[in-house]
């Protein structure tokens, strides 16, 4: 699974003023990430507001970047949730043409047990035409996929890696200690990358890779001294990210740099005054 080493970024989806999707925004972030040395693109996922986007806004999003990214990167599809046959439902539903692979979160809210999530998975991976990449956010979710259930995960053919935002590196470099040779072991966020290379990691799906993904090159390719450099130059920001809530913080730091608007859909707002001041301040 070569395609899906170094930096996917996790593609915000920018929207107008009217909040209807910013199509021409899209475009324009897709040029600049592949432009910037990015791997490979994820569309829809939490960075791309997929929980305020309809069934047929996503899907369509996907068409958009499907064709204008023309085969220049692979693409990994965001689908995920918390009722396992609506999911499968789904992907039946789905064109999977010019998909690489989908990312899939753990279900959230109703906090199944670990076989519950084994057995979900499983479920999905069956069903899915193309490779399964799980998604592990604690912080989202309210459940943690444990190690023994990410092994135990990895024996399915069609599942091909995890990505981890758990931010427990003891409970990765168990993962790492024992997944397959082919089993991606993916950084879900951003400031760790070098430290998930350094235990065997392959990668990240980031979130600031939207907006710097020249720095992210370095942090995923250059020799670990490099990539380490080229993190702390992210220290100051990647906070602000997530301050009010992911992705608030990137969209008005795009529109700063000029590639899209800052419009977020509800529940989610702009940047409040001060910290917009605070993103404006940030220099790379």
């Amino acid at each position: 699974m070569l395609k899906f080493h170094g930096t996917g970024v996790a593609l915000i989806t920018p929207f107008l003023e009217d909040l209807s999707v910013d199509y021409n925004g899209l475009k324009r972030v897709i040029d600049h990430v592949i432009e910037g040395g990015a791997d490979y693109l994820v569309v829809q996922g939490t960075t791309g507001e997929t929980s305020t986007v309809s069934k047929e806004e996503k899907r369509a999003v996907l068409k958009a970047a499907l064709e204008y990214n023309a085969g220049r990167l692979p693409i990994v599809y965001g689908l995920g949730g918390n009722n396992t046959q609506g999911l499968i439902d789904e992907i039946n539903a789905t064109d999977f043409n010019g998909v690489d692979a989908i990312l899939s979160v753990s279900p959230y809210y109703n906090k199944p047990s670990q076989l519950g999530i084994i057995t979900h998975y499983r479920a999905l991976a069956d069903a899915c035409p193309v490779p399964v990449i799980l998604y592990n956010v604690p912080g989202r979710t309210m459940s943690n996929i444990s190690y023994e259930t990410t092994l135990e995960l990895s024996k399915h053919p069609n599942i091909i890696g995890i990505k981890e935002a758990s931010g427990d590196l003891s409970q990765c470099m168990r993962i790492a200690a024992k997944m397959p040779d082919d089993f991606l072991l993916i950084s879900g966020d951003d400031i760790l990358t070098p430290s998930m290379r350094a235990i065997g990691g392959h990668g990240v799906i980031s979130v600031l890779a939207n907006a710097y993904p020249e720095i992210f090159k370095d942090i995923c390719h250059a020799d670990l001294e490099t990539a380490k450099e080229a993190a702390f130059k992210l220290l100051d920001v990647n906070p602000m990210m997530y301050e009010e809530s992911n992705p608030v913080g990137l969209k008005f730091l795009m529109k700063e740099l000029g590639i899209c608007g800052d419009a977020v859909r509800l529940p989610l707002i702009k940047a409040s005054e001060s910290l917009q001041a605070r993103i404006r301040k940030y220099k790379i």
